[in-house]
């Protein structure tokens, strides 16, 4: 006879985190299964793994399986980006949930999947989830609108970021509305559980995933920026708040579960300090330009003088976008005085007036978002407009790791570099992004480069956009030295938690060991599983295996 599941994703939960923090007398819940049940840690794709990782769970293969390499497409004979507001397509590979055709199964704000008609049971998909990337819909079609009325709309859906981390106010606001996520959250997963014995129970808490983002510094010491967090005026461990009301709201669920449920808590990547964002949004951009452009400079010029400390929340714009705009280097010398002298509004104007006498130039992050462009925010973009004169140039990315697109002739509309200097090419950006350390402590912050294409000739359309991937190494820098193209920084810290591929697995229930170590998994692992609990055979195309 096989055990109900209740399957709980922890969105970016981090196994290092959970047990110093169980360690210190904190989440007492999962702290309980931890003693109770099994545990180990997940490894996951170990490039492009820019929302990747959900695909990989949802179908159980990788992504050079499926063609699914992330939402943003980068279309050829053009310079444009687009991004597809759909995941996956799961034609040929659907969700594995699916494959149990004959189990009754919940699937409650699941991120990156589909409505099955494969699935007997509910669905509700677009409530409150991180990165969604799915239509606001259900199975049976009211459901979702009969949630919503009967607990309300999750606070901070599609709106779970802030641009200003710095500001006291507006962080404790967003820590307050991701409570309330949790509890409403909660309460329709109780709620649900109530209606039937459901075979798989399948839901997840997003809401320590933004929480690491943005609350990495005022929790961990290791951070950069801890030791100023006093000087913020937003000094509780706000991180550690949300997993702990996440710990209370996985107990809740598990009181309301079948007694002889298997219990799932899983994690398909990490969190720990930032180490990504600003050297695939800002350094690898700006080297790239001073790569293709020799002597010149376009953003965040730095001097090889003394450092200041590290750059900590004294910034005095209202987002992060117009912190990193004041760094623009301008060849006009009264445009380059007043820059970061004066307000936004009036930076964009004197922007506007000059951008005629000064074309090409950067494309403003004001206008671009008057354009509603495609992430104005970030300066990969802001490049775009020299893109077609440079021999390679950054794609936009969500920050896990650096894109690089070869400007190749009878490629790109207006390509530049003749496919018989490709591989020597990409050599030689490789060692480039080798040669770059972080200013302050002369570290490497760069892992691996990894190349995409083996032969520049396979223009499959299943490939990634990007002809390199530049995979950073654990190492938050604000400032970099390149030995061929300078100093670039200082720069405000972005995020200030970013992920680690790592995700973890804790399982408790009949036939698990107390007290336990699982054997070293794969984020592929977890379908078949889940699969097997509920005595489904794995298809052949499955690319992991059962971890129990």
């Amino acid at each position: 006879m096989n055990h109900p599941i209740l399957a709980i994703e922890i969105g970016a939960g981090d196994l290092n985190l959970i047990n110093n923090w169980v360690s210190q007398g904190n989440l007492k819940n999962l702290a309980k299964l931890l003693e109770g049940g099994a545990s180990g840690t997940l490894e996951n794709i170990d490039y492009y793994t820019t929302e990747t990782k959900w695909t990989i769970f949802l179908t159980g293969c990788m992504p050079k399986t499926t063609g699914y390499w992330g939402p943003l497409k980068f279309h050829d004979g053009t310079y444009e980006m687009q991004r597809q507001q759909q995941s996956y397509n799961f034609t040929q590979y659907p969700p594995f949930y699916s494959l149990a055709k004959e189990s009754q199964i919940a699937v409650f704000d699941i991120p990156q999947t589909i409505v099955s008609d494969q699935v007997q049971g509910v669905q509700v998909l677009g409530w409150g989830c991180h990165a969604p990337y799915v239509v606001n819909q259900s199975q049976p079609p009211q459901l979702l609108e009969d949630l919503v009325s009967k607990f309300g709309e999750h606070p901070t859906f599609r709106r779970d970021f802030i641009n200003n981390w710095w500001d006291p106010k507006i962080v404790t606001k967003f820590c307050n509305d991701l409570k309330t996520g949790i509890s409403r959250r909660t309460d329709i997963c109780k709620f649900l559980l109530k209606q039937q014995n459901w075979d798989l129970f399948l839901t997840g808490f997003s809401e320590p995933h933004p929480a690491g983002h943005h609350y990495y510094h005022l929790s961990q010491p290791d951070h950069p920026l801890y030791p100023y967090k006093d000087q913020n005026g937003a000094v509780d461990d706000l991180m550690l708040e949300l997993y702990e009301a996440t710990d209370s709201a996985i107990g809740e669920l598990i009181e309301a579960a079948p007694k002889d449920a298997h219990i799932l808590i899983y994690s398909l990547q990490g969190m720990t300090n930032n180490s990504t964002d600003l050297p695939s949004m800002v350094f690898l951009p700006e080297l790239l330009y001073r790569f293709s452009f020799p002597g010149k400079v376009a953003l965040a010029a730095g001097e090889k003088d003394q450092l200041s400390p590290p750059i900590f929340p004294h910034l005095d714009r209202k987002t992060w976008a117009s912190e990193v705009w004041k760094l623009k280097w301008d060849r006009n010398p009264i445009q380059r005085f007043l820059r970061g002298r004066v307000s936004d509004e009036f930076q964009e104007a004197i922007d506007q007036w000059l951008s005629a006498k000064n074309s090409p130039d950067l494309d403003s992050p004001f206008q671009l978002y008057k354009e509603k462009s495609l992430y104005a925010w970030q300066p990969t973009m802001w490049y775009k407009p020299f893109w077609s004169k440079m021999k390679a140039f950054a794609l936009p990315t969500f920050a896990v790791e650096g894109f690089i697109r070869i400007n190749l002739k009878d490629r790109e509309p207006n390509g530049i570099v003749e496919p018989e200097n490709y591989d020597k090419l990409c050599e030689e950006l490789t060692q480039h992004l080798y040669d770059l350390k972080d200013a302050r402590t002369g570290k490497s912050v760069i892992k691996k480069v990894v190349r995409t294409r083996e032969n520049i000739l396979n223009q499959d359309p299943d490939l990634p956009n990007a002809d390199l991937v530049v995979v950073m190494a654990d190492c938050p820098s604000d400032v970099v030295d390149s030995p061929q193209f300078g100093r670039i920084g200082p720069v405000p810290y972005h995020r200030t938690g970013g992920h680690p591929p790592e995700g973890f697995l804790i399982a408790k229930g009949l036939g698990i060991a107390p007290n336990s170590q699982l054997p070293k998994g794969h984020v592929l692992d977890l379908p078949p599983t889940i699969l097997k609990l509920m005595g489904v055979p794995s298809p052949e195309y499955f690319e992991g295996k059962s971890l129990l």
